[in-house]
């Protein structure tokens, strides 16, 4: 049960004074549904103004307030198109255009009427030869109103919310905030110089202060660590299986290639996992083509030869097909069961299929989420293989351990480099290993950088390659195009291919339903169709051997991380594979340097590494696909710098300090309930 405490914080917003059904749709976009929301929705930045007594004292583009009387309300002669504005003056008489556009007029005729002295909060600019204030920020009656707007936060919104209005909703979450427990170890706490919790929550919100903003980070990270060392340990308290296998199945596989290092390396690493009672939790990371389905299909066979059942979880279900295949294949020679689940199987095909689980003749099992439903059940499942790690939260790793009749052994694989400053973050309750090499014999895919202005000898280039016999990806940042962007969309990009190559090309996207985008995905991997279109849907996963050439267009939009990944959907055959990347004419310096960087190296890790560097500490980590791993508060930089220290705190908690029953790990519970690592809280209630 959450602490009494805390019950203040997770009051619904919709309970706040001014809050209506209206007004929850925007908060809702913004995910600020309870106080605590509100209250952790920090300023993304403060507007500092200065006041001034006249118009002569302010420098164009300074945020100032002073005090105007209204002289004159002039309407546009295009009603709803044109600026309405508003004359006013100085106490010196120097004249000034207050101006407003659409309906933010309304608003100008009740708040600025003529004859009557305001106090305005806004941008000075010139318009030709007058001064004006676009839009103020505030207008208010009173004098000394305006002393609060000296500095002034700046949220970030969805349309239906205004600045004061959010504002004033923080405000009001800021004063339920109750006082809490310090969670933070004594001598961190000392060194740091960082205020109380609460006294953190309301300095963040009237200024940049670092050291309350490094606190409420640290509080964050200290949740997450928290929790994945709880899942950890309790991994290891629970009764799982020893597997030794004997070799006999890894012996009859006859692979066309040698196996590198690092795959060699990590199937020893894996195997002295499985030998030990304690259910094994490892991640292994995989840069794009570097084998890590040989790898799960060694460690699947160990399991196989202790006389137990694996099952391999994927994403999609193209994914799981392709998984499937490719393991059928490769585990033909041991004579191995391998079979596949997914939501597509009914009637007596689905029920052969459960009847092969239960009676133990299907050996190795691939599907999606079906495999782990109430009616899926195992004879005696002793490994599970999730594949895209980042996909599958630490509550779905939890709950697989329901269906063996000890809990299974996992291995988690994800085909995303993370920079090892951030594997803490992801993956704090797991061993790692990594395939850091690529096969031998694998042809570098040739990468070019080429001006969008040559859209049209890209698109003869493809019409070439097609000819050819061979297949091409093209894929584009948007699905439709912005009314105020030029960004390619994919379904302007597949109009007009389409009328270039017919039925050669299809598209798939996020959009269509999973039906259309699966046929869609097919008839591409099957030869069907020469041509995909896409999104980045196809960013994981996706190998066709017979695509040669892969298209990225608007390539400087996209984080360097996903142009690897894209990249990686090529060269996966024997022939010769190049990416272009087509790029606008306003190219920002980041932007040059990706692509620079993308030409230069192939190393998934390196780019992985100098991915974090470019984008620098100012951008969150929820932007970022890493699911529940993402942070609400703290940055990239503040990850880098404390995530290290944050973690051995949790550690000496735990381990040390007398865990969870201790004064400080009293206080340390009521952290998690109030960062809601759930998986964690769980594990709280046995301990």
């Amino acid at each position: 049960m959450r602490p009494e405490a805390l019950n203040p914080l997770f009051i619904e917003a919709r309970d706040l004074d001014g809050v209506g059904p209206k007004m929850m749709k925007p908060l809702e976009k913004l995910g600020l549904t309870r106080v605590k929301d509100l209250a952790y929705h920090l300023p993304e930045r403060f507007v500092t103004r200065r006041v001034i007594s006249d118009l002569d004292e302010g420098s164009e583009g300074e945020q100032v307030i002073i005090g105007l009387t209204p002289t004159e309300h002039r309407a546009s002669r295009n009603p709803g198109r044109g600026p309405y504005s508003v004359l006013a003056q100085d106490d010196a008489g120097n004249i000034c255009s207050l101006t407003y556009f659409g309906r933010a007029s309304y608003t100008a005729k009740k708040q600025l009427p003529v004859g009557e002295k305001r106090w305005v909060a806004g941008r000075l600019d010139r318009y030709g030869d007058m001064l004006q204030i676009v839009h103020p920020d505030h207008i208010e009656k009173d004098s000394a109103a305006h002393l609060a707007r000296l500095n002034e936060p700046v949220y970030r919104l969805s349309e239906g919310l205004t600045q004061p209005r959010l504002a004033s909703l923080t405000a009001q979450s800021l004063e339920r905030l109750p006082e809490l427990p310090e969670w933070i170890e004594p001598g961190q706490f000392e060194s740091s110089g960082w205020p109380a919790w609460r006294d953190a929550m309301h300095l963040a919100h009237k200024d940049m202060n670092e050291r309350a903003r490094d606190r409420l980070a640290y509080d964050e990270l200290l949740a997450n660590s928290l929790a994945l060392i709880l899942v950890k340990a309790e991994g290891r308290r629970r009764k799982g299986q020893a597997l030794a296998g004997d070799g006999s199945l890894r012996a009859k596989l006859d692979l066309p290639f040698e196996m590198t290092g690092a795959q060699k390396r990590s199937i020893d690493e894996i195997e002295g996992d499985l030998q030990q009672e304690a259910p094994m939790l490892r991640l292994l990371q995989g840069d794009v083509g570097a084998g890590k389905t040989v790898v799960a299909l060694a460690a699947m066979l160990v399991a196989v030869e202790a006389g137990k059942q694996a099952a391999m979880l994927a994403p999609t279900e193209i994914l799981a097909r392709q998984h499937f295949e490719t393991l059928r294949k490769m585990a033909a020679p041991t004579g191995v069961e391998v079979a596949i689940l997914t939501g597509r199987a009914k009637g007596k095909e689905r029920e052969g299929i459960l009847m092969g689980l239960l009676d133990g003749s299907i050996d190795i099992l691939v599907g999606t989420h079906a495999i782990f439903q109430d009616t899926v059940g195992y004879k005696d499942l002793g490994l599970v293989v999730i594949d895209e790690q980042h996909r599958f939260g630490v509550q779905q790793r939890l709950a697989l351990a329901a269906k063996g009749k000890r809990a299974p052994h996992t291995l988690a694989m994800t085909a995303t480099p993370i920079p090892r400053s951030l594997t803490l973050a992801q993956y704090g309750e797991m061993d790692v290993s990594r395939l850091d090499e690529l096969p031998p014999g694998r042809q570098a895919i040739d990468t070019r950088v080429v001006p969008q202005e040559r859209l049209e000898d890209m698109i003869a280039g493809v019409e070439r390659h097609i000819a050819s016999g061979q297949q091409a990806y093209w894929v584009c940042p948007m699905v439709r195009e912005s009314e105020t962007d030029d960004i390619a969309a994919a379904e302007a990009r597949y109009a007009l291919l389409k009328e270039r190559f017919g039925d050669d090309v299809v598209m798939v996207h996020g959009q269509l339903t999973p039906d259309i985008k699966d046929a869609n995905m097919e008839r591409f991997a099957s030869g069907g169709a020469k041509l995909l279109v896409a999104t980045t849907v196809i960013e994981v996963g996706v190998d066709v051997p017979s695509s040669t050439l892969m298209v990225i267009e608007q390539a400087e939009r996209f984080g360097l991380a996903q142009l690897h990944q894209l990249r990686g959907r090529v060269g996966r055959g024997s022939e010769k594979s190049v990416c272009v990347l087509l790029r606008g004419n306003e190219l920002s310096e980041t932007g040059r340097k990706r692509l620079a960087l993308m030409r230069e190296t192939q190393d998934g890790f390196r780019i992985a590494e100098e991915d974090l560097e470019l984008r620098g500490g100012g951008e969150l980590l929820g932007t970022r696909q890493s699911g529940e791993a993402a942070f609400r508060i703290a940055n990239l930089e503040q990850v880098q710098k404390l995530l290290p220290i944050a973690h051995a705190d949790a550690r000496m908690l735990i381990e040390h300090d007398g865990g969870l029953s201790s004064a400080r790990g009293e206080a340390a519970r009521q952290l998690l309930y109030l960062f809601e690592r759930d998986w964690g809280v769980q594990l709280l209630r046995g301990g």
